[in-house]
């Protein structure tokens, strides 16, 4: 089931009233956002605004303290995160974690894995269907690699690429679960101005796939560009959303990037 928003594409994220502190510390408070099947949305704000908290209550790293997180019109709040992975939700972090001493192929099969139906004994003694799914895993996985651009890398260790590189492989780590939302926290982060170009890119082409995107991003740039809708949080709460022109002009806004005016 999935809720429907009047008059819009339906909604395929909906959290209501959510509220994390940390130590008497409020991170995220009173938060309410919605996110529509095939937007690309973007959460935005200054370090230590609750942004990365979100998605990890989001993603199931954390338990909330109050409010609740529906996603295919189901609660999802307190559920563990192979679940949520499960039921079509993926994400990337903000440092970066590949699997070093395994290839870049054998990284992006991982992902794949939360789609297999082998169990352990199946998989210890190399049964048939065992043999078939890993076969249909490593094809999967070569599929995303290509679509990323990294294919011609597949043997190499993924500790040994570029910061560019490890990005475009944990999104094809994240694809290969074959998500309906995919959350991609600060996938900007240590890139130079062509690799941010070419993300924006593809961040278009992982919509087109229907895929619904939800970014936390620090590159203006980059987030104005490609967001169909922007949420702004600061100090855990909510200030703004709109769209990318509307929140270019927020009184509020401008405020927290540039500080007020005397």
């Amino acid at each position: 089931m999935i809720m429907k928003a009047e008059g819009s594409d339906p909604v395929l994220l909906k959290v209501e009233a959510l509220k994390k502190s940390f130590g008497g510390v409020s991170a995220v408070n009173d938060v309410t956002l919605a996110v529509r099947a095939g937007q690309i949305k973007a959460i935005i704000g200054p370090n230590g605004a609750g942004k990365t908290t979100f998605f990890n209550l989001v993603s199931g790293v954390f338990a909330p303290d109050s409010g609740q997180i529906f996603f295919l019109g189901h609660p999802i709040h307190g559920k563990p995160t192979y679940q949520i992975a499960e039921k079509g939700m993926s994400r990337t972090f903000q440092t970066m974690q590949p699997f070093g001493n395994m290839t870049v192929l054998e990284n992006v099969m991982v992902g794949r894995h939360v789609r297999t139906g082998s169990n352990l004994l199946q998989a210890a003694f190399r049964t048939p269907k065992a043999r078939s799914e890993e076969r249909k895993i490593k094809e999967a996985a070569r599929h995303w690699l290509d679509f990323v651009g990294l294919s011609d890398m597949a043997d190499r260790p993924a500790g040994s690429l570029p910061c560019g590189q490890q990005r475009l492989l944990e999104i094809a780590r994240a694809l290969a679960t074959d998500p309906k939302l995919l959350l991609l926290d600060e996938p900007a982060a240590g890139l130079n101005f062509r690799e941010t170009e070419k993300l924006g890119k593809l961040l278009y082409q992982v919509r087109d796939l229907g895929v619904t995107l939800l970014l936390v991003e620090h590159d203006m740039s980059l987030v104005m560009e490609v967001s169909d809708e922007i949420f702004v949080l600061d100090y855990g709460r909510k200030v703004a959303e709109g769209i990318p022109k509307e929140i270019q002009n927020n009184p509020q806004v401008i405020e927290i990037y540039l500080g007020k005016s005397e």
